[in-house]
Protein backbone atom coordinates (compact mmCIF):
# COMPACT_ATOMS: atom_id res chain seq x y z
CA UNK A 1 0.00 0.00 0.00
CA UNK A 2 2.96 2.37 0.51
CA UNK A 3 4.51 1.77 -2.87
CA UNK A 4 1.14 2.52 -4.24
CA UNK A 5 0.81 5.81 -2.74
CA UNK A 6 4.71 6.42 -3.35
CA UNK A 7 3.73 6.11 -6.60
CA UNK A 8 1.03 8.43 -7.14
CA UNK A 9 2.48 11.00 -5.38
CA UNK A 10 5.53 10.51 -7.97
CA UNK A 11 3.03 10.89 -11.06
CA UNK A 12 1.32 13.63 -9.61
CA UNK A 13 4.55 15.77 -9.13
CA UNK A 14 6.05 14.38 -12.80
CA UNK A 15 2.62 15.85 -14.16
CA UNK A 16 3.58 19.04 -12.27
CA UNK A 17 6.84 19.44 -13.82
CA UNK A 18 5.53 18.98 -17.13
CA UNK A 19 2.78 21.47 -16.66
CA UNK A 20 5.26 23.73 -15.24
CA UNK A 21 7.73 23.34 -18.51
CA UNK A 22 4.70 23.68 -21.40
CA UNK A 23 4.42 27.02 -19.47
CA UNK A 24 8.07 27.87 -20.27
CA UNK A 25 8.44 27.61 -16.09
CA UNK A 26 11.94 27.18 -14.50
CA UNK A 27 15.68 26.90 -16.17
CA UNK A 28 14.25 24.59 -18.96
CA UNK A 29 11.20 26.16 -19.84
CA UNK A 30 10.65 26.24 -24.23
CA UNK A 31 9.27 29.79 -23.82
CA UNK A 32 12.18 31.77 -25.10
CA UNK A 33 12.87 34.73 -23.22
CA UNK A 34 12.75 38.08 -23.98
CA UNK A 35 15.63 39.19 -26.81
CA UNK A 36 15.87 35.08 -27.64
CA UNK A 37 14.36 35.10 -31.03
CA UNK A 38 16.47 38.03 -32.21
CA UNK A 39 18.94 36.95 -35.18
CA UNK A 40 21.82 38.11 -33.31
CA UNK A 41 21.21 35.63 -31.03
CA UNK A 42 20.39 33.17 -32.45
CA UNK A 43 23.55 33.77 -34.67
CA UNK A 44 25.43 33.40 -31.30
CA UNK A 45 23.66 30.27 -30.00
CA UNK A 46 24.31 28.37 -33.66
CA UNK A 47 27.37 29.79 -34.96
CA UNK A 48 25.38 29.76 -38.39
CA UNK A 49 23.67 32.99 -40.54
CA UNK A 50 21.33 32.34 -44.06
CA UNK A 51 22.69 35.65 -45.96
CA UNK A 52 20.69 36.87 -48.64
CA UNK A 53 22.56 39.00 -51.41
CA UNK A 54 22.02 39.49 -55.13
CA UNK A 55 23.91 36.99 -57.36
CA UNK A 56 24.39 38.75 -60.80
CA UNK A 57 26.10 42.24 -59.88
CA UNK A 58 29.62 42.84 -60.88
CA UNK A 59 31.92 44.38 -57.89
CA UNK A 60 28.44 43.60 -55.26
CA UNK A 61 27.37 40.63 -55.52
CA UNK A 62 27.91 37.93 -58.22
CA UNK A 63 28.26 34.17 -58.20
CA UNK A 64 30.50 32.73 -61.38
CA UNK A 65 29.89 29.25 -60.07
CA UNK A 66 31.78 28.82 -56.53
CA UNK A 67 30.51 27.69 -53.50
CA UNK A 68 29.32 31.84 -53.16
CA UNK A 69 29.04 34.71 -54.55
CA UNK A 70 31.77 37.51 -54.46
CA UNK A 71 31.78 41.27 -54.10
CA UNK A 72 31.86 43.95 -51.65
CA UNK A 73 28.08 43.34 -50.05
CA UNK A 74 29.34 39.64 -50.01
CA UNK A 75 32.73 40.56 -47.84
CA UNK A 76 30.55 43.50 -45.70
CA UNK A 77 27.80 40.32 -45.07
CA UNK A 78 30.79 37.82 -43.90
CA UNK A 79 32.85 40.56 -41.64
CA UNK A 80 29.14 41.21 -40.29
CA UNK A 81 27.90 37.64 -39.78
CA UNK A 82 31.04 36.71 -37.42
CA UNK A 83 30.89 39.88 -35.53
CA UNK A 84 27.16 38.77 -35.16
CA UNK A 85 28.04 35.27 -33.95
CA UNK A 86 31.08 36.30 -32.11
CA UNK A 87 32.92 33.55 -34.47
CA UNK A 88 35.27 33.91 -37.15
CA UNK A 89 34.23 30.53 -38.05
CA UNK A 90 30.33 31.03 -38.33
CA UNK A 91 28.58 29.11 -41.12
CA UNK A 92 26.72 31.22 -43.56
CA UNK A 93 24.38 29.96 -46.10
CA UNK A 94 23.94 31.87 -48.95
CA UNK A 95 20.88 32.54 -51.03
CA UNK A 96 20.09 34.80 -53.63
CA UNK A 97 18.24 37.11 -53.66
CA UNK A 98 16.65 39.57 -56.10
CA UNK A 99 15.23 43.39 -55.48
CA UNK A 100 11.64 41.72 -56.06
CA UNK A 101 11.86 39.22 -53.13
CA UNK A 102 13.89 40.79 -50.59
CA UNK A 103 10.74 41.28 -48.49
CA UNK A 104 8.87 38.39 -49.28
CA UNK A 105 12.45 36.59 -48.06
CA UNK A 106 12.71 38.11 -44.73
CA UNK A 107 9.29 37.93 -44.18
CA UNK A 108 8.65 34.08 -44.17
CA UNK A 109 12.29 32.82 -43.15
CA UNK A 110 13.80 32.15 -46.35
CA UNK A 111 17.03 34.24 -44.75
CA UNK A 112 17.55 35.93 -41.78
CA UNK A 113 19.60 39.08 -43.59
CA UNK A 114 19.87 40.77 -46.30
CA UNK A 115 22.66 42.34 -48.25
CA UNK A 116 21.83 43.19 -51.92
CA UNK A 117 22.06 47.29 -52.78
CA UNK A 118 19.40 47.65 -50.51
CA UNK A 119 18.21 51.33 -50.18
CA UNK A 120 16.93 52.35 -47.27
CA UNK A 121 13.03 54.23 -48.18
CA UNK A 122 10.36 55.10 -45.94
CA UNK A 123 8.13 52.86 -47.90
CA UNK A 124 10.78 49.74 -46.94
CA UNK A 125 10.69 50.68 -43.27
CA UNK A 126 6.89 50.07 -43.32
CA UNK A 127 7.82 46.13 -44.22
CA UNK A 128 11.98 45.88 -43.15
CA UNK A 129 13.79 46.95 -40.11
CA UNK A 130 17.15 48.45 -41.57
CA UNK A 131 20.59 48.14 -40.12
CA UNK A 132 23.00 50.75 -41.71
CA UNK A 133 23.62 52.49 -43.73
CA UNK A 134 26.95 50.56 -44.43
CA UNK A 135 27.69 52.93 -47.61
CA UNK A 136 25.61 55.69 -49.47
CA UNK A 137 25.78 55.20 -53.17
CA UNK A 138 24.55 57.75 -55.61
CA UNK A 139 21.86 57.07 -58.42
CA UNK A 140 23.69 58.16 -62.36
CA UNK A 141 23.21 56.72 -65.53
CA UNK A 142 25.37 54.00 -67.56
CA UNK A 143 25.02 54.58 -71.92
CA UNK A 144 26.98 52.27 -74.45
CA UNK A 145 30.47 53.77 -75.27
CA UNK A 146 30.01 55.63 -78.37
CA UNK A 147 26.40 57.06 -77.48
CA UNK A 148 27.14 60.60 -77.60
CA UNK A 149 23.93 61.82 -77.12
CA UNK A 150 23.23 61.56 -73.37
CA UNK A 151 25.87 63.56 -71.44
CA UNK A 152 23.51 64.05 -68.15
CA UNK A 153 21.01 62.59 -66.63
CA UNK A 154 18.01 65.52 -67.85
CA UNK A 155 19.45 63.74 -71.35
CA UNK A 156 16.92 61.25 -70.75
CA UNK A 157 14.06 62.25 -71.66
CA UNK A 158 12.05 60.44 -74.52
CA UNK A 159 15.07 58.05 -74.01
CA UNK A 160 14.26 54.36 -72.84
CA UNK A 161 15.78 53.10 -69.82
CA UNK A 162 15.37 50.03 -67.46
CA UNK A 163 12.68 49.24 -65.09
CA UNK A 164 14.36 46.42 -63.58
CA UNK A 165 11.63 44.37 -61.62
CA UNK A 166 11.20 45.40 -57.87
CA UNK A 167 13.94 48.36 -57.97
CA UNK A 168 12.85 51.99 -57.56
CA UNK A 169 15.65 53.62 -59.30
CA UNK A 170 13.47 54.44 -62.71
CA UNK A 171 11.18 56.59 -60.74
CA UNK A 172 14.21 59.00 -60.05
CA UNK A 173 13.59 59.77 -63.44
CA UNK A 174 9.99 59.55 -63.92
CA UNK A 175 8.96 60.62 -61.14
CA UNK A 176 8.37 64.25 -59.39
CA UNK A 177 9.25 64.39 -55.46
CA UNK A 178 9.05 63.07 -53.14
CA UNK A 179 9.10 59.63 -54.90
CA UNK A 180 11.32 60.71 -58.04
CA UNK A 181 13.82 63.14 -58.72
CA UNK A 182 13.58 64.16 -62.41
CA UNK A 183 10.35 64.10 -63.56
CA UNK A 184 11.10 63.40 -67.04
CA UNK A 185 8.86 61.59 -69.32
CA UNK A 186 11.17 58.34 -70.41
CA UNK A 187 10.21 55.42 -72.02
CA UNK A 188 10.43 52.34 -69.64
CA UNK A 189 11.99 48.97 -70.78
CA UNK A 190 11.36 45.79 -68.45
CA UNK A 191 14.10 43.55 -67.07
CA UNK A 192 14.37 41.09 -64.26
CA UNK A 193 17.51 42.29 -62.83
CA UNK A 194 20.06 44.95 -63.56
CA UNK A 195 22.26 41.84 -65.24
CA UNK A 196 19.36 41.71 -67.80
CA UNK A 197 18.81 45.83 -68.27
CA UNK A 198 22.39 45.41 -69.04
CA UNK A 199 22.31 42.79 -71.96
CA UNK A 200 19.46 44.77 -73.67
CA UNK A 201 21.56 48.15 -73.50
CA UNK A 202 24.14 45.84 -75.24
CA UNK A 203 21.74 44.73 -77.70
CA UNK A 204 20.50 48.60 -78.91
CA UNK A 205 17.07 47.34 -76.93
CA UNK A 206 17.71 50.66 -74.25
CA UNK A 207 19.46 53.88 -74.43
CA UNK A 208 20.45 53.90 -70.79
CA UNK A 209 20.64 51.66 -67.70
CA UNK A 210 20.35 54.41 -64.45
CA UNK A 211 20.40 53.16 -60.85
CA UNK A 212 23.36 53.39 -58.21
CA UNK A 213 27.03 54.06 -59.22
CA UNK A 214 28.58 51.11 -57.41
CA UNK A 215 25.74 48.76 -59.72
CA UNK A 216 26.77 50.37 -62.90
CA UNK A 217 30.90 50.69 -61.74
CA UNK A 218 30.81 46.60 -61.62
CA UNK A 219 28.80 45.99 -64.78
CA UNK A 220 30.97 48.97 -66.82
CA UNK A 221 34.37 47.39 -65.24
CA UNK A 222 33.64 43.78 -66.81
CA UNK A 223 34.48 45.43 -70.65
CA UNK A 224 34.94 48.65 -72.59
CA UNK A 225 31.47 48.43 -74.25
CA UNK A 226 29.87 51.15 -71.42
CA UNK A 227 30.70 54.63 -70.04
CA UNK A 228 29.44 55.91 -66.33
CA UNK A 229 28.11 59.33 -67.01
CA UNK A 230 29.17 60.97 -63.85
CA UNK A 231 25.74 62.70 -63.13
CA UNK A 232 25.19 61.89 -59.82
CA UNK A 233 21.83 63.07 -58.42
CA UNK A 234 20.40 60.77 -55.79
CA UNK A 235 21.82 59.58 -52.19
CA UNK A 236 21.53 56.01 -51.74
CA UNK A 237 21.82 54.58 -48.37
CA UNK A 238 22.60 50.46 -48.44
CA UNK A 239 21.16 49.19 -45.52
CA UNK A 240 21.31 45.90 -43.93
CA UNK A 241 17.81 44.22 -43.96
CA UNK A 242 16.59 42.68 -41.00
CA UNK A 243 13.03 41.05 -40.42
CA UNK A 244 11.16 43.70 -38.99
CA UNK A 245 11.09 44.60 -35.35
CA UNK A 246 14.42 43.08 -34.31
CA UNK A 247 15.91 45.92 -33.43
CA UNK A 248 18.34 44.31 -31.13
CA UNK A 249 20.45 43.04 -33.68
CA UNK A 250 19.94 45.78 -35.62
CA UNK A 251 21.72 47.68 -32.90
CA UNK A 252 24.59 44.92 -33.25
CA UNK A 253 24.71 45.68 -36.93
CA UNK A 254 25.59 49.52 -36.64
CA UNK A 255 28.01 48.47 -34.39
CA UNK A 256 29.99 46.33 -36.43
CA UNK A 257 29.87 48.67 -39.41
CA UNK A 258 31.66 50.99 -37.13
CA UNK A 259 34.41 48.80 -36.10
CA UNK A 260 34.23 47.97 -40.03
CA UNK A 261 35.35 51.40 -40.41
CA UNK A 262 37.24 52.47 -37.48
CA UNK A 263 39.80 49.16 -37.75
CA UNK A 264 40.40 49.76 -41.30
CA UNK A 265 38.52 46.69 -42.85
CA UNK A 266 36.11 48.86 -44.93
CA UNK A 267 38.55 51.05 -46.64
CA UNK A 268 40.43 47.84 -47.57
CA UNK A 269 37.10 46.27 -49.08
CA UNK A 270 36.11 50.07 -50.81
CA UNK A 271 39.61 49.91 -52.65
CA UNK A 272 39.54 45.89 -53.39
CA UNK A 273 35.95 46.10 -55.29
CA UNK A 274 36.08 49.56 -56.54
CA UNK A 275 39.27 51.54 -56.20
CA UNK A 276 39.75 51.75 -59.89
CA UNK A 277 36.58 52.73 -60.86
CA UNK A 278 36.56 56.68 -62.56
CA UNK A 279 34.30 59.41 -60.92
CA UNK A 280 34.05 57.72 -57.34
CA UNK A 281 34.53 59.07 -54.23
CA UNK A 282 35.03 56.13 -51.79
CA UNK A 283 34.01 57.34 -48.38
CA UNK A 284 36.31 56.98 -45.19
CA UNK A 285 34.20 56.91 -42.61
CA UNK A 286 31.01 54.88 -41.49
CA UNK A 287 27.58 56.59 -42.60
CA UNK A 288 25.84 57.94 -39.57
CA UNK A 289 23.09 55.14 -38.96
CA UNK A 290 19.59 55.72 -39.44
CA UNK A 291 18.48 54.01 -36.28
CA UNK A 292 16.84 51.29 -35.34
CA UNK A 293 13.13 52.12 -34.06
Amino acid sequence: MRVRRFSVVLAAAGALTLGLTACGGGDGGTTAKPGDSSLVSKAKNTKRVVIGTKWDQPGLGLNTGGSAPEGFDVDVATYIAKELAGDPNVQIEWKETKSDNREPFLENGTVDIVFASYSITEERKAKVTFGGPYIVAHQDTMVRADDTGIAKAKDLAGKRICQASGSNSYKRITDPPPDGELDLDAKLVGANSYSECVQKLTGNNLDAVTTDDLILAGFAGQSGKFKILGDPFTDEKYGVGLKKGDTKTCEAVNAAITKMYTDGTAKTLLDKWFGKAEGLTLPTEAPPAEGCA
